[in-house]
Formats: structure tokens, sequence, C-alpha cells
């Protein structure tokens, strides 16, 4: 992808483990730098140790948010930025929010004490959109869709991209950890593009669109 982000590499984020773990950081930062499709690395509160030009590029018409930008914490960026939608696509809810929602139950099931985990449980807890989703809609999506939907590695989902020669199109997301970053508890993920949906561009929604407050469409109305 020749679409990139102007300037210098990222430099990995401070984090603190030995010299030798940060050295490799810093050559694995190169590495994926080389990678043409967004790349990025997350620890377990999905904060984003690395990240590559395009990952940059991607969010770049992003307005600033001072818990939930893309760089800093991709979890919150999925669930608590306004405008999310306009690079996630308008079904983001679905196709984003839900599946990672899921994913965050189940960390937050096997690391239950961590603050960091605790503090996005409060803000989930804090939106109702959010609660609601997590607390009806996760459950109710898993029945229909099962719990092998919530996976993120081979997952499809809806992208909007700002290179115009892209635009509206989808991604694979293709999770691949060395042992190495595995042992640090990172997690590599690479958002791999596919062709544009040139029908669906054609009708998409305005770009800016921001999350409407209300109802979360894939959560079962309650009963009356």
């Amino acid at each position: 992808m020749a679409f990139q982000a102007g300037g210098q590499r990222p430099a990995p984020r401070p984090v603190p483990v030995r010299s030798q773990a940060q050295d490799y950081l810093q050559d694995y930062a190169a590495l994926l730098e080389a990678v043409s499709f967004p790349s990025f690395v997350v620890d377990h509160r999905w904060d984003v140790v690395l990240s590559n030009s395009a990952f940059t590029a991607l969010f770049r018409g992003v307005g600033p948010h001072p818990t939930a930008m893309p760089g800093d914490n991709f979890l919150r960026f999925v669930l608590f930025h306004p405008e999310a939608g306009t690079v996630l696509g308008p079904d983001h809810e679905a196709r984003w929010c839900l599946p990672m929602l899921a994913q965050f139950a189940a960390v937050l099931d096997r690391c239950g004490p961590d603050q960091g985990l605790q503090a996005l449980r409060r803000d989930i807890a804090q939106d109702p959109i959010m609660e609601a989703a997590y607390r009806q809609g996760v459950p109710h999506w898993l029945r229909v869709a099962g719990e092998e939907a919530a996976a993120s590695d081979g997952a499809v989902r809806p992208l909007r991209h700002p290179d115009p020669r892209r635009d509206v199109t989808d991604c694979r997301i293709v999770e691949e950890t060395p042992a190495t970053l595995r042992d640090l508890g990172y997690t590599r993920l690479t958002l791999v593009l596919r062709e544009p949906r040139r029908a669906e561009a054609a009708a998409r929604r305005p770009r800016r669109a921001r999350r409407p407050a209300g109802h979360l469409s894939v959560v079962p109305a309650p009963e009356v």
C-alpha cells in the first residue's frame, strides 16, 4: 500500500521491560514499518505499544479525544470515540464493538484485579449504550453467532480508508505474534486490506458521521 503517513517511524512506547526486550521492540518497530498494511502491537489491555505508518494513515482523519485515540488504546477507540464509525464503518457496533466486548469480558475473567481492565469496565458501565451491549448484546450475540465469532484472528471486518483508491472495503485481521512478543504479554494485529466494495462506496454514509445516542441496534429491545 503506497498511501502512508509521512514523517519518521513511530518509536515504540516505553515499557517496563529489561533492556534486551526494549532493543527487540526497537527492531520489531522497524519490521512493522516494512509492512504495507496497518499493523500494531497491543498489550492485554489493548494499549498500543507499537504501530506502523500505515496504521497512522488509516486513522489520520479522526478528531482528538481525551481517552479514546486509536494509537493509545484500540479498544477504547472502538467503543468510545464518537468518530469510530467513520473508519470502522456504519455497522461497526455489530462488526467491531461486540466481538471486542466479548474478548474484553473473557480477558476480565482471567485478569480481574488488573487496574487498567477495571478502569475500562467502569467506563463501559458509565456509557449506557456500551453497558447494554456488554450485559445484553454480547451474550445474545454469542448465542447466535457462536463463541468462535469473538476471535480476532481471521475475522473479516469493514473499514473506510482515507485513500480514495480504497475507500469502503473490508480487512481481514491476522494475529501473528512471535514468542518473544507473547512472553512480554503482547499481541500483534495486522489489518489486511481487501479490494474496495464499489457498490457500497456509492451508497456510503457521510464520513464525519458520529455515533448517535440511543439504543444499540444489536441489543435486544427491552420487553414492554
